[in-house]
């Protein structure tokens, strides 16, 4: 059975070089562990600790920017046939705005070459400097329209904003016209918001903080009306949809006996969900919650997803293969879907 897999993180190797270099936050760092052994420090702000990678000797510097045979590999192993690449964590929105679309156009080039290379293999969502709206906007039409790539990925929020906020939409206006998705990919909570996470090492990463926050930017762009007004706009979300499955009916029956949130809307939110989003199994290889997301929004509405190197390419194809759904939608979710999505 063939498998594309669609949440898929790289670093360019002059991105990573910047990151290393940058004095500020966001920034990388290469620190010695306790047995001397050399491990990867992302600083993800100033009044947030920073995450340890690679306590197992591994450096996931390595992993994300290797573009090329040994990523290749890591896929031949596990059966994966074609990767989808982002860029990872932090993106490009924690640097100030002319930096961020200086690398954002940089790193859409040098993907760009990569996906050229290995056309069979690899194929790239855009880095987009949301800082800059139009900017943005202009670029996401430069990496569709001449560089190849199927849409963008963005984190869940811009110093503090969400793309609910109207200065946005000519972005999501952008991207419905081009007939591409955006990847809304979780990162960690916004400045407002951090207070609450402080004093519980990880609660504020991709254990608990990173859904949140990525659900509650979905959330706003349903009320927001987004949808109503560009209806061919597809959002994407991983990890199974950051627990919108799981809350469609609360949210449909409480919104519903608001009655100035029932007169904006022209849908319910489930609506929504079901007709603006797709989700991906990335980093969430758990039957409940993927028989809940299943059963919720069917096999048309989720793809398939590693979340590589953060997750194993392995651990992901196990599971898939093993869940008791029928082998069609397992193909619509293995590959189907993203031929669709994508025109690959």
């Amino acid at each position: 059975m063939k498998r594309i897999a669609i949440e898929e993180h790289c670093y360019t190797k002059e991105y990573l070089s910047y990151m290393y270099s940058r004095k500020e936050c966001p920034r990388w760092e290469i620190v010695e562990d306790e047995k001397h052994r050399k491990i990867d420090r992302w600083w993800r702000a100033p009044s947030l600790p920073p995450i340890d990678f690679g306590p197992d000797g591994t450096r996931i510097t390595d992993k994300l920017t290797d573009l090329g045979e040994g990523r290749l590999r890591e896929m031949d192993k596990a059966g994966i046939d074609m990767a989808v690449l982002s860029l990872g964590n932090p993106g490009v929105d924690g640097f100030e705005a002319a930096d961020g679309t200086i690398w954002a156009k940089k790193t859409n080039d040098q993907l760009a070459e990569v996906v050229k290379r290995y056309p069979k293999r690899f194929a790239g969502l855009a880095t987009l400097a949301l800082a800059d709206p139009q900017g943005a906007a202009n670029e996401l039409k430069r990496a569709v329209t001449e560089l190849g790539l199927k849409g963008a990925l963005t984190f869940s929020h811009v110093h503090g904003e969400y793309l609910d906020d109207r200065k946005y939409w000519i972005v999501l206006e952008t991207a419905e016209k081009l007939g591409v998705p955006i990847y809304i990919h979780p990162t960690f909570p916004s400045p407002d918001m951090l207070k609450p996470y402080s004093g519980y090492s990880g609660l504020s990463t991709s254990a608990w903080g990173f859904a949140a926050e990525a659900g509650l930017h979905a959330v706003r762009l349903i009320l927001s009306g987004v949808f109503d007004e560009y209806p061919g706009l597809t959002i994407i979300l991983g990890h199974l949809g950051e627990a919108l499955p799981f809350w469609m009916w609360r949210m449909d029956n409480r919104l519903n006996r608001l009655s100035s949130l029932k007169k904006k809307h022209k849908r319910k939110p489930s609506d929504y969900i079901k007709d603006n989003f797709l989700v991906t199994t990335s980093g969430m290889f758990w039957e409940p919650p993927f028989l809940c997301t299943y059963l919720g929004l069917g096999a048309d509405n989720i793809l398939f997803a590693v979340d590589y190197p953060h997750e194993s390419n392995e651990v992901a194809v196990q599971f898939m293969d093993s869940v008791p759904i029928c082998d069609g939608d397992k193909e619509k979710i293995y590959h189907l879907n993203a031929e669709k999505l994508f025109s690959l």
